[in-house]
């Protein structure tokens, strides 16, 4: 993931009150009502939640086993396996094997773990075309941009944003009808897939049990991207792996009604093995690449939990901070409180300090995750780490706790404190109202009003009311 020096603050002041914000958070709140009517509708969800978190506690705790019996398991059935300690061994192994067969045209399906390695900017350096087929993916990428949200990477366009895009990069009318856009894209991919030498999929879960791959879309890309070319490769991020097909099966579950609210989604592609004689498609070579990354020392440390994420995004739509900012603020491809935690937790604390703090704790993120991770308490713990190291968003912050320390630890001084700090806020009133506060805490009334102290405080009231 590329790092850039500036921090979640000042994308975030700049992403507040725009366009791309508005349109990102109309299609949160949407996700999130589809989520919660799904979560009405299935009466057996919250239990489902409790099985998908024990399959994916009981996994991690195993995950080296796991492993290498999904490993032997692709390896029995005609497949290819290669570990990958990080994006640089990951990236070498599929410029070496697109080399080998001359490889001069790439279809990709939506995959989170290749954005994280800038996969599509590493083959496209080395001469590759890399042609991205999921709706919303291909749109970011004529755009230039990365995804703002998981499931949905162009959350943050509106229809009329995808016409003038069609028609400055296609050479097409220009239209916001929804209907034609999809008419467009598909035309201009259908040929695209016939004539790719080879294809790159995520993988949402491996199957130890059987060696198999699951491939969840909402569209037919990801089954042609799988199918059509002769070589498949299949980029795996190592914790997706389940033990079972049942297991399978239950976080099937779960994944959709937490991400988009459907049953199941459209197209679940299960993957065994390339082509065997007499099957009528399916690609002649199979390659797993299994990515480390960083998920060995994650799983090592006290942010194990986050790697038990399903990356449905219900985290997302619930954020208040996300539905403010997009997903553009976070400046990785994981977004929202997942990311939070996810990016700090593979990459490193530093340079990404500063995005535990991106978060109003309410604990919406934890209520509504498929397999019940305690995201704010990780937040927490990388907060504690960050101000440990130096790294603080805010440098006034650690000072004034200070100063609230000894006036809180002191009776005397609690009082004195509440007594000068009501009449600082009263001279910034009018007519019972704070319109607008000085220094680092201006923040508070620069999108609204406050009401100012009353002038007997409840203590007094108190007092006065028990003679105490």
């Amino acid at each position: 993931m590329t790092v850039t020096p500036v921090t979640f603050v000042e994308r975030a002041r700049q992403a507040v009150g725009s366009d791309v914000a508005r349109s990102n958070r109309v299609g949160a709140e949407r996700l999130a009502g589809l989520r919660e009517a799904a979560r009405q509708a299935y009466p057996a969800f919250d239990e489902m939640r409790d099985a998908a978190r024990q399959i994916r506690l009981r996994t991690l705790a195993h995950l080296d086993d796991h492993l290498q019996r999904f490993a032997d398991q692709v390896e029995r059935n005609g497949g290819h396996v290669f570990f990958a300690a990080d994006g640089t061994e990951a990236i070498g192994y599929i410029q070496r094997l697109i080399q080998d067969r001359r490889v001069r045209r790439v279809v990709k399906s939506k995959s989170m773990v290749t954005e994280e390695i800038a996969l599509n900017h590493a083959l496209e350096a080395s001469g590759v075309e890399v042609v991205e087929t999921d709706l919303g993916e291909f749109i970011i990428q004529l755009a230039g941009e990365h995804p703002s949200h998981i499931i949905a990477p162009a959350i943050h366009k509106t229809a009329a944003d995808v016409g003038r895009l069609f028609a400055d990069k296609l050479g097409v009318p220009y239209t916001d009808d929804a209907d034609e856009l999809n008419r467009i894209a598909r035309a201009h991919l259908r040929r695209i897939f016939l004539e790719a030498d080879l294809g790159i999929s995520g993988v949402n879960f491996g199957v130890a049990e059987t060696g198999s791959i699951c491939v969840v879309t909402n569209e037919g890309n990801g089954r042609l991207v799988t199918t059509a070319p002769p070589i498949h490769v299949a980029v795996m991020g190592m914790e997706r792996v389940v033990p079972t097909v049942g297991d399978l099966a239950q976080m099937l579950e779960v994944l959709a009604r937490s991400g988009t609210g459907q049953g199941l989604s459209v197209y679940s592609n299960i993957v065994t093995g390339p082509r065997r004689v007499g099957d009528p498609d399916g690609p002649d070579e199979l390659h797993v690449v299994i990515l480390d990354n960083g998920r060995s020392r994650a799983l090592a440390a006290d942010t194990a939990e986050i790697l038990a994420c399903i990356r449905c995004g219900a985290c997302l739509n619930v954020c208040p901070v996300y539905r403010a900012v997009g997903g553009h603020a976070y400046g990785s491809v994981y977004t929202g409180p997942i990311g939070a935690v996810v990016t700090p937790a593979l990459m490193g604390l530093d340079p990404w300090a500063d995005l535990p703090f991106a978060s109003t704790l309410c604990g919406a993120c934890r209520d509504v995750c498929p397999v019940r991770i305690d995201i704010p308490r990780m937040l927490l713990h990388l907060r504690r780490r960050a101000a440990d190291e130096g790294h603080h968003p805010f440098r006034w912050v650690a000072p004034g706790l200070r100063a609230y320390r000894i006036a809180a630890t002191g009776p005397r001084r609690w009082r004195t404190f509440l007594g000068l700090g009501a009449l600082a806020a009263r001279l910034f009133g009018r007519s019972g109202r704070i319109e607008r506060l000085p220094f680092h805490a201006s923040g508070w009334t620069r999108f609204r009003s406050l009401r100012a102290p009353a002038k007997k405080p409840f203590r007094r009231r108190w007092g006065e009311r028990h003679g105490t």
